[in-house]
């Protein structure tokens, strides 16, 4: 996947196959458009492209309204690797581009810039100054620039439609078995190991923390969750520890059942399974360790 930062520093992209949006969380709807893409792509001889914004529009326009986001910019691209996109431009989001009107986007970026041959959006997609654009808007304007456009259904799980809001709610439940149903994969946390909580050490369950690379990435709420982890393409299972009673101190901790092979320093992509106990488990700390040494056996059984 080539990835541009610029449009103004674009290489050639064949026969551009295109769509837009935010994709946070890259789920089960948006592989259906990029899915989409690749195949009317290869249909015409040519690539599909993403154009997605950082940061976050709301996080420009209304910066007191706080937006917790599923994936920082750094687990997104790896997402869409995975999802077999040809080719991403991110823009970088200000007010000035928020004032882009939806006739401007299109003729001057996605039909000067980009040369685009198709638009794919979603279901009840919107773009431009005021979400003025939709698919109606560019049905309007294909024959006149010469474009193809497609609308994509909005997809469901079980009869229930999937959508980021729904997501965030089952991460921030706790929930994550709904929300890995929802994303068509396990979710991910990337992160930076530095040295962990040395109580945990002292209980026989060392760990390391997480460092966020963005304030904005969405943790799961407090509890023990069951997690495997990739580290230089070594996986290795592991248990999650988010306790936020400490204040100041709080952090995302992970106890490795592999643990010597871990240095600090380390890039690390977690892959969590299901929260296996909620924040009841630090209301007692004199049983404290021995739920935790429970807890990890049964992790380490159920994790393949």
């Amino acid at each position: 996947m080539r990835i541009f930062y610029n449009l103004d520093e674009l290489e050639v992209i064949k026969n551009p196959v295109v769509t837009t949006g935010s994709f946070d969380g890259v789920h089960i709807g948006h592989k259906v458009i990029i899915d989409r893409l690749n195949q009317i792509a290869k249909n015409i001889n040519g690539e599909s492209v993403l154009i997605t914004f950082h940061p976050h529009a709301r996080h420009v326009l209304y910066p007191e309204t706080e937006l917790l986001l599923i994936n920082t910019q750094r687990e997104k691209i790896e997402l869409l690797k995975k999802a077999n996109l040809n080719n991403l431009i991110i823009i970088n989001f200000t007010r000035e581009f928020s004032k882009t009107s939806s006739k401007d986007f299109v003729t001057k970026i996605l039909l000067d810039k980009l040369h685009a041959k198709v638009i794919v959006v979603g279901f009840n997609h919107h773009f431009g100054h005021n979400r003025e654009g939709n698919y109606s808007y560019l049905y309007d304007m294909r024959k006149d620039y010469n474009f193809d456009v497609e609308e994509i259904p909005e997809q469901d799980i079980e009869n229930e439609f999937v959508s980021s809001t729904k997501i965030r709610k089952s991460l921030l439940d706790g929930n994550i078995q709904r929300a890995n149903a929802y994303l068509d994969h396990q979710y991910i946390i990337i992160g930076k190991l530095t040295n962990g909580n040395p109580d945990y050490r002292i209980l026989g369950l060392p760990t390391m923390k997480i460092e966020i690379e963005e304030c904005h990435k969405l943790i799961p709420p407090d509890g023990i969750y069951a997690v495997h982890t990739i580290i230089d393409g070594k996986y290795i299972k592991g248990m999650m520890i988010k306790d936020d009673s400490k204040g100041k101190n709080a952090s995302n901790e992970i106890h490795f059942f592999n643990y010597e092979k871990i240095t600090e320093g380390d890039m690390v992509t977690i892959f969590l399974h299901k929260r296996i106990i909620d924040r009841s488990i630090f209301y007692d700390p004199i049983k404290l360790p021995k739920q935790l040494m429970s807890v990890s056996k049964e992790i380490e059984e159920m994790i393949y």
